[in-house]
């Protein structure tokens, strides 16, 4: 499995390593992932977003910069499996 590390950039922006790539992720409050739990800390959320592309595609793939919100425009279960795994 991929090692993947999440650092804040600023105020709601993380960079997001794996393995050799580099990504910058919105994680801000105006994203209805990141509202629907409030409650959770970003960094984990955004780790754990990074495990669900993952699981469905190579590093190689995913955009090297996105809102958590556009997962969901290439895969609708994104939210659901989300939460259950926050849960």
């Amino acid at each position: 499995m991929a090692v993947i590390s999440v650092s804040r950039r600023d105020g709601d922006t993380f960079t997001v390593a794996v393995d050799d790539a580099r990504f910058t992720v919105d994680a801000s409050p105006a994203n209805s992932v990141v509202a629907a739990h409030v409650d959770v800390d970003r960094a984990a959320l955004v780790v754990e977003s990074f495990r669900f592309l993952l699981e469905r595609e190579p590093a190689s793939s995913i955009l090297s910069s996105f809102s958590l919100d556009d997962i969901t425009r290439y895969f609708p279960e994104y939210p659901g499996e989300i939460a259950a795994r926050l849960s």
